[in-house]
C-alpha cells in the first residue's frame, strides 16, 4: 500500500462517518504563539477544540502535514523523522470514546479496510495519575470490541496522556494500538511501548477532556473531543513489511541518489544517508511554505538553518561534493510538488535559499577553523591534551562550528575533545533554552484568552491599514500573538517611514473609535473571493469558510476567534517596525 492509498482509505472510512474532510494546515503555525510548527493535527484546531464553532461541523478528517525536532537525534532509525504526515478524525464536541474506539476496531480489523488480524492487536490505556482518575470506560469498551483483558495494559501520563503541545491548552489520556510483529519478547515484561521492535504503535486515539493552565493545573473542558493520529510513513513501512520508514515514498529515491553521490556500494543505507534524505525533505516543506520561513538565528528560522547545517556536515561525512542540497531538493518538488503545491509555487525561493546557506556555512566553517587555530597553542599546552567540553560547545554555540570538526582538528593535533562535558553543555544550553521557550511561548490562540482574541482582531485592521497605506502588493506572512502583544510578518520590501507608521496606527485607531460590528459569514471559498475578502491561501480553505467583515475597513478569510466590536479593543500602537527576513517586515504592536 503507497502512502496516497493509505490517506485515501483512511479518508474514505471516516466519510462514510459522516466526517467532513479538511484541507491540511500549514506547517508554520498561524497566530499561535506557544509552538514554532506544526507538530500534530490537532493544532491548528486549537481554537475550535476549545469551542469556537467550526464551518465543516463537528466531525472532521485530514492528513496534516508536522514538523517535530524535538527528538532529532533519533532521526537516521528506522522510524524517526522530523517532518512526517498524521492522519487524524476529529470530534468538536460530538461522538466520545465510544465511537471512537469502535470505529478505530472497524478501520484496523474490517476485510475491506486495513483487514489486520484481531488476535495481533494490543491496546494500552489511562491508567490514572495524580487527582486524574483511570480511564476504564475506555478499558470496557476495549472488551466489547473483542480485545481481551489480557491484551488491554494500562499506563500513567507518560505513556498513555496527549497535550497540550504548548505550555497551556487542550489535552488528555489516551488509548494507543500496537500490533504485534511476530518478533520475540525481549524480555518476560516485555509490552506495548517496549523499544525493542515486537510492537508497533499503529494509532492513538486521545480523548481531550482536559485543558492545561498556566499555573500547571488540569481543568475539565465545556466541550469534550476526539483527537486521533496515524502516521502515515510509519503505517506504510509496516504494512508493506520494510524495516525502516526510509524504504518508502519520495525518501527511497533520495537514498538511492544520496548513495550515488558519495559512491556508496555497501548493502546497509548509514545514519547520515538517511539524516540528509530526512532533513532535505523537512527544510524542502519549510523553505516551500507559504508562510515565508526562510534560515534565521531566531525561532523557526533557527530550526531551519540547524536542519540545512546537519544535512550539509552529513554530507561532508559521506565526502558527496559540495552543493548537493539543491538537486535533492528538486526531487521531493517533482515527487510531491502535485500534493502540496506550495512547493512548486516557492521552487525559485527554496534553491536560492539552500545554496545561500550552503555558501553561508562554508563562510562559518572557516570563521570555525580560524577560532580553533588560535586557540591551539593553549589547547598543546594542556598536558592531558584533552580539549574541554564546554570549550568544544562553545565552538558551536557562538560560530556554529560542528563538534565532529572540533573532534576531527584534535586528533590532528594529537588531542581528544571532553565528549561528556560537551554533551553536558549542550544539554543545560537546551533545558534554559526550553525553560525560556515556554515563557516566550505561552498564550496564543492555545489559551482562548480575552487579550489574545483582541490582538487577533486587531491584526485584521492592521493588515488592512497596511495595504491602504503602502499598496495592495502587501500580503500577510504570518503572525504570533501572545496575550502581551501582536506580531505581524508582511511582504514589503523597504523599511516604513514614521509617517507610515503614524498612518497606519491613526486607521487601526479610526476604526475602534467608529465602533463598528464585527460580522461574521460562512461560504464558499469562491464566493468569498468574489466579495473581496483577503484570503492568501486559497488550495489550504475548505468548502466553507469563514468570512469576517468590520465595516468598510476589513473583510477576511479566517477562523477567529474575534471580539463583536472594534470598541472593545482600546487603544492600538506600534511598538517596532523590522526586517524579519529578506523582503519581509515584521510589526510589533500593543493594545493599551
Amino acid at each position: 500500500m503507497t502512502e496516497r492509498e493509505l490517506v485515501d482509505l483512511y479518508i474514505k472510512f471516516f466519510e462514510s462517518k459522516d466526517h467532513k474532510r479538511i484541507p491540511g494546515a500549514s506547517i508554520i503555525p498561524e497566530n499561535d504563539s506557544t509552538i514554532l510548527f506544526t507538530p500534530a493535527g490537532m493544532q491548528p484546531l486549537v481554537p475550535y477544540l476549545l469551542g469556537e464553532k467550526h464551518p465543516q461541523g463537528k466531525r472532521l478528517v485530514d492528513v496534516q502535514k508536522c514538523i517535530r525536532t524535538g527528538d532529532i537525534e533519533e532521526v537516521g532509525d528506522a522510524t524517526h523523522l522530523t517532518f512526517f504526515r498524521m492522519l487524524g478524525n476529529w470530534s468538536l464536541g460530538g461522538y466520545f470514546k465510544k465511537e471512537a474506539i469502535q470505529w478505530s476496531w472497524e478501520f484496523l480489523t474490517g476485510k475491506e479496510w486495513l483487514g489486520f488480524d484481531p488476535e495481533k492487536i494490543s491496546v494500552t490505556v489511562f491508567a490514572g495519575e495524580g487527582d486524574i482518575p483511570a480511564d476504564h470506560e475506555a478499558a470496557k469498551i476495549w472488551m466489547s470490541a473483542g480485545v481481551p483483558k489480557e491484551r488491554i495494559y494500562s499506563f500513567g501520563m507518560k505513556d498513555n496522556w496527549w497535550g497540550p503541545t504548548g505550555a497551556t491548552g487542550p489535552c488528555g489520556p489516551d488509548t494507543e494500538m500496537f500490533l504485534d510483529t511476530g518478533k520475540e519478547p525481549c524480555c518476560e515484561e516485555c509490552k506495548p511501548g517496549c523499544s525493542c521492535g515486537k510492537y508497533f504503535e499503529v494509532w492513538n486515539d486521545v480523548f481531550m477532556e482536559y485543558r492545561k493552565t498556566e499555573a500547571g493545573t488540569y481543568e475539565p473542558l465545556e466541550q469534550k473531543n476526539v483527537d486521533t493520529g496515524m502516521g502515515v510513513e510509519r503505517t506504510v513501512a509496516m504494512l508493506g513489511g520494510y524495516k525502516t520508514v526510509y524504504e518508502i515514498g519520495v525518501l527511497k529515491p533520495l537514498i538511492k541518489r544520496i548513495r550515488e553521490l558519495a559512491a556508496i556500494e555497501e548493502e546497509e543505507p548509514t545514519r547520515s544517508e538517511r539524516v540528509i534524505a530526512d532533513h532535505i525533505r523537512s527544510t524542502t516543506h519549510i523553505l516551500g511554505d507559504d508562510q515565508g520561513v526562510v534560515p534565521s538565528n531566531v525561532d523557526q528560522g533557527y530550526v531551519l538553518r540547524r536542519l540545512i547545517r546537519l544535512a550539509i556536515r552529513h554530507g561532508m561525512k559521506l565526502d558527496i561534493p559540495k552543493s548537493f542540497l539543491g538537486e535533492l531538493a528538486t526531487m521531493v518538488i517533482e515527487t510531491e510538488g502535485e500534493e502540496y503545491p506550495e512547493l512548486a509555487r516557492n521552487k525559485a525561493l527554496i534553491l536560492d535559499e539552500l545554496e545561500r546557506e550552503e555558501k553561508l556555512f562554508g563562510e562559518t566553517l572557516q570563521s570555525g577553523m580560524k577560532q580553533f587555530n588560535k586557540m591551539l597553542p593553549n589547547l598543546l599546552k594542556n598536558p592531558n591534551k584533552i580539549i574541554a567540553g564546554r570549550l568544544a560547545f562553545k565552538l558551536y554555540d557562538t560560530f556554529g562550528f560542528p563538534v565532529e570538526l572540533t573532534a576531527d582538528l584534535a586528533d590532528e593535533n594529537g588531542m581528544t575533545v571532553d565528549m561528556d562535558g560537551y554533551h553536558k553543555a549542550f544539554d543545560k544550553h537546551r533545558e534554559l533554552s526550553k525553560q525560556g521557550a515556554e515563557k516566550k511561548f505561552k498564550g496564543g490562540l492555545a489559551d482562548n484568552s480575552e487579550m489574545v482574541t483582541k490582538l487577533h482582531t486587531a491584526t485584521h485592521l492592521l493588515h488592512a491599514a497596511l495595504r491602504k497605506v503602502l499598496g495592495d502588493s502587501v500580503k500577510q506572512k504570518g503572525s504570533n500573538i501572545t496575550a502581551e502583544r501582536l506580531r505581524f510578518d508582511f511582504l514589503y520590501p523597504e523599511k516604513m517611514t514614521d509617517e507610515q507608521k503614524k498612518e497606519v496606527e491613526a486607521l487601526v485607531n479610526s476604526a475602534i473609535n467608529d465602533k463598528v460590528s464585527i460580522e461574521m459569514l460562512e461560504m464558499h471559498p469562491d464566493e468569498a473571493e468574489k466579495l473581496g475578502a483577503l484570503g492568501f491561501f486559497k488550495d489550504k480553505y475548505g468548502d466553507v469558510v469563514k468570512v469576517y467583515t468590520i465595516g468598510e475597513y476589513s473583510t477576511e478569510i479566517c477562523g477567529g476567534p474575534h471580539v463583536e466590536n472594534t470598541s472593545e479593543l482600546g487603544r492600538f500602537r506600534i511598538a517596532s517596525e523590522k526586517s524579519s527576513s529578506r523582503g519581509v517586515r515584521r510589526i510589533k504592536a500593543v493594545i493599551e
